[in-house]
């Protein structure tokens, strides 16, 4: 029996991989190695780029709401596959237009799509997992965004001098459509019943959210959503507006990003199983706070460098222990909790962007805007210290 179920194991993880990496880096996070070209291309300015976030953002949150909504197995059942291809579409749509307003649009929907994939792939994997006595292996599924990051540095990097404005959208929709095909054939199979309402009492469970155990968790999501989004989203075109930047910094910064991404999920899986969830969410959170700081405080390419590596390399772990961290909290509620847990993310990296226009529009500078995701670091690192230390099983 033990020799079927590791293959199916390998099987499920990678499908879940590639589902989060074409709706979470081909279809959002390639944004952020783009807007460079597009603000060169005068498809963007910056200002209307970080509008073009704020509309993604928004979206995700959206997404995110609607999966607490559709967070029935059932339910997730027959909503994911159309919001993964309707995430797919809108990045063929994307390469037939440079109007802002209808790229603002798109994007809209966009972050619709992949908020409610990114909630409810995840989350069904996890309660699969579950069922087979594997959830801690359950952050390996976060190693398919960690990969999409290296993929969209490439796709956008090595055409970049044969394609313009609009076009360069086009090789993230020719690698997505196989991915997701196959991807979701293999989630399709997936048996897993609905989680049981009773608790051992006899009596139904309690819904609530919030209770002391996971207020913690959330307040501390809360920073991580904020902490993140700035160099994620705006740190090449930081890179691109400092002095005395080596050329492989300013044309590679997102591939730092990404090969720091890339082992990240199967590090922060191990440091959980190794020193428990809560525990190595302190840490995370610790040395996320520190990628930050160095670009603030050593604005050269030492710090950039380190940012790109420590907040690459810590950002999926934030991820991925928080929602096994929730899940131990409230096992009878997982999915409802994972999306709970996105929408609350989504909300504060939305105000990111925003914030950073309104600083702009002030006359402040695009590095000052990152002291905002240092202050929401410290404020995840604060409450991640309350988060009960407890583990998947």
């Amino acid at each position: 029996m033990n020799n079927n179920k590791s293959p199916d194991l390998l099987k499920v993880i990678l499908a879940g991989a590639l589902v989060l990496l074409v709706v979470h880096t081909l279809g959002r996070f390639i944004y952020t190695p783009l807007l460079p070209l597009l603000i060169q291309d005068g498809v963007l300015t910056v200002k209307q780029g970080a509008d073009v976030a704020s509309w993604n953002y928004l979206g995700y949150l959206t997404g995110a709401v609607l999966a607490m909504r559709w967070h029935r197995i059932e339910q997730i059942r027959s909503v994911l596959p159309w919001a993964l291809g309707i995430n797919v579409v809108c990045t063929l749509l994307q390469t037939q237009t440079e109007s802002f307003e209808l790229l603002s649009f798109l994007r809209l929907i966009n972050g619709i799509s992949n908020g409610i994939v990114f909630v409810q792939a995840p989350a069904l994997i996890l309660e699969w997992l579950a069922r087979h006595g594997r959830a801690s292996a359950s952050g390996l599924v976060y190693l398919g965004v960690g990969a999409g990051l290296i993929v969209s540095s490439g796709l956008v990097s090595l055409p970049a001098d044969l394609l313009d404005g609009a076009q360069r959208w086009w090789p993230a929709f020719l690698l997505s459509v196989p991915l997701a095909v196959w991807g979701w054939r293999q989630l399709a199979q997936l048996d897993v019943p609905s989680p049981v309402q009773i608790d051992k009492s006899g009596a139904p469970p309690s819904t609530r959210l919030l209770d002391r155990d996971s207020t913690p968790l959330f307040l501390s999501y809360a920073g991580a959503g904020m902490g993140y989004i700035l160099p994620m989203t705006f740190l090449p075109t930081l890179v691109s507006q400092l002095d005395d930047m080596p050329d492989f910094l300013v044309g590679g910064s997102w591939l730092v990003v990404a090969l720091a991404t890339l082992p990240a999920p199967w590090i922060w899986n191990k440091a959980g199983s190794l020193l428990g969830d809560s525990l190595a969410l302190r840490l995370n959170y610790a040395l996320q706070l520190m990628g930050v700081l160095f670009v603030l405080l050593l604005p050269g390419p030492f710090g950039v460098l380190m940012c790109a590596l420590l907040v690459g390399g810590t950002f999926l772990g934030t991820v991925l222990l928080s929602q096994r961290l929730a899940r131990t909290l409230h096992p009878h509620q997982g999915p409802r909790l994972s999306a709970a847990l996105v929408a609350l993310y989504s909300v504060f990296q939305l105000g990111g962007p925003w914030l950073t226009k309104q600083w702009l529009n002030s006359g402040g500078t695009l590095q000052g805007a990152f002291w905002l995701g240092a202050g929401a670091l410290i404020w995840g690192l604060f409450w991640a210290l309350w988060v009960p230390n407890r583990q998947a099983s």
